[in-house]
């Protein structure tokens, strides 16, 4: 009888019901916010290095004075980087349909059980005036 009485209190008992959910939700959501987080930060990664590719082969195309050689222009590039450290490469050519700007970096995504490298580059043309 004891044993009876026993399971059906057990069964009845609600209390740590909202506990065990919140501790297996709780690992869930944190995973999901973080990468998210992450996925943000390769985004305005990406948005950035295309930006600078994109000032970069404007700047050399109009001939101002910050761009008037490749190494120039690729340094014109570099400091119009605005996203994470990432620390992009720029390269200056006239390939193409006139001033051509590429970009490459790496950038590491921490999907909270592992980190990914993820290659990325950019190109931008402007044509020459």
């Amino acid at each position: 009888m004891s044993q009876r009485r026993f399971l059906r209190r057990f069964h009845g008992d609600l209390g740590g019901a909202s506990a065990v959910e919140f501790a297996l939700v709780l690992p869930v959501f944190v995973l999901l916010v973080l990468g998210s987080m992450s996925a943000a930060t390769l985004g305005l990664s990406v948005a950035s290095m295309n930006y600078a590719a994109e000032e970069a082969a404007r700047c050399a195309a109009l001939k101002k004075a910050a761009c008037m050689t490749p190494s120039a222009t690729a340094t014109f590039a570099s400091t119009k980087y605005m996203g994470p450290s990432v620390s992009p490469v720029f390269t200056y050519t006239t390939d193409g349909c006139g001033n051509t700007v590429k970009g490459t970096a790496t950038f590491s995504l921490n999907l909270v059980p592992a980190f990914r490298s993820v290659p990325l580059s950019t190109s931008a043309c402007y044509p020459s005036a």
